[in-house]
């Protein structure tokens, strides 16, 4: 990106925060569904982030992440529902009027549930690496989504596969983001406010990772990844670097899954598979490990690209006379498009620029 240099950096962020801001109305005289893909592209992105900071800066492989979204969207699909308030007399005895607590509670209830999920799973990982980590996160992944498939007996907290629904949408004091936004006469659509809202958390977190990458908490994480010995030499506390970095990864991954369910209004554990896992992780490599523009790319690109394919795999399955399943062939075209990726370039789609730099200015 050689023309983003400091005379023009600033207009170029102009020009591209005009064009994010314009992007949900243009899509949105094409349909609500275009903009509902652009949503959900935002909250991969959440996750890519939260990802990025165990993978990319750390590198600790984490397989297991999308157990945090999972524990951020049933936090606030519970106390934000009447799903409590229907199953516990003591809970509708304490609020008459329904379980529906406001959003600066619920979502850092939810944040802080996830981050203190990843301390519990950093800490008896700490001496694990590489393979054995990833099968461990693995399995504490799994384990979250069975929990919520089964908690829903003797006592049922999660309503087990049915999922909870009637969760409440998210409201800024009189805007209600589950309704349209009518502004001098002009329409709003609820995906449009929530395309605005995920927008805002994006920016909040890219500058925050951005922020983290500069300070020396992030120069720890990134001389643990390099060599964890030789940090260790030079004073670092791996330990407690390595549990901050799975805490602040895990509450990138809570914020988005309260998002999640408040867009939705609907969760079940279907929706936090081990498939999910493995598209946040291939988000990240792919578009560029520990290099955010890179992992935005990435998220954008894998989050998107399933639903365009929709409209390729609709008349490839006409052609085989419906022998092809449509989503079959839709996974093969984005499995067969990440394998030409990778091969062309092993270092993502939009590599850090400082990686190679030592062995070109070697002198000869």
């Amino acid at each position: 990106m050689n023309f983003i240099n400091k005379q023009n950096r600033y207009v170029v962020f102009l020009v591209a925060a005009a064009a994010l801001l314009i992007l949900p109305l243009l899509l949105q005289t094409q349909g609500n569904a275009w903009v509902r893909i652009a949503d959900t592209a935002l909250l991969y992105v959440l996750l890519a982030l939260g990802l990025n900071i165990v993978v990319g800066y750390a590198g600790l492989l984490d397989l297991g992440f999308v157990a945090f979204y999972a524990i951020g969207a049933y936090m606030f699909g519970l106390l934000a529902s009447p799903h409590l308030t229907d199953n516990f007399p003591w809970i509708a005895a304490m609020f008459p009027q329904g379980l529906h607590l406001p959003l600066w509670i619920v979502i850092p209830a939810g944040a802080a549930l996830a981050g203190m999920f990843g301390i519990l799973l950093g800490a008896p990982t700490l001496k694990l690496r590489g393979d054995y980590l990833a099968i461990v996160t693995l399995g504490f992944g799994e384990i979250i989504r069975v929990f919520m498939n089964n908690l829903d007996h003797p006592v049922n907290i999660t309503n087990g596969p049915k999922g909870l629904n009637q969760i409440d949408p998210i409201h800024f004091w009189a805007v209600n983001l589950g309704k349209p936004f009518d502004i001098l006469g002009y329409e709003i659509a609820s995906v449009t406010l929530y395309y605005y809202l995920f927008l805002a958390l994006v920016i909040a977190s890219v500058v925050i990772c951005h922020r983290l990458e500069l300070s020396r908490i992030g120069r720890a994480w990134m001389a643990i990844r390099e060599d964890e010995i030789a940090a260790k030499a030079m004073g670092i506390n791996t330990r407690n670097m390595k549990l901050l970095a799975f805490g602040m990864g895990a509450t990138f991954g809570g914020v988005s899954g309260s998002m999640f369910a408040a867009f939705q209004q609907f969760i079940s554990p279907e929706s936090f598979s081990l498939m999910e896992s493995v598209m946040i992780v291939a988000m990240v490599v792919l578009g560029g490990i520990g290099y955010l523009p890179g992992v935005i790319l990435g998220a954008v690109l894998l989050s998107a690209l399933p639903e365009v394919l929709r409209y390729v795999a609709g008349p490839l399955q006409a052609m085989t006379e419906g022998r092809l399943d449509a989503a079959i062939l839709r996974q093969l075209l984005i499995a067969l498009a990440m394998i030409i990726v990778m091969l062309m370039r092993p270092r993502g789609l939009w590599p850090a620029p400082e990686h190679g730099k030592s062995l070109q200015n070697t002198p000869k």
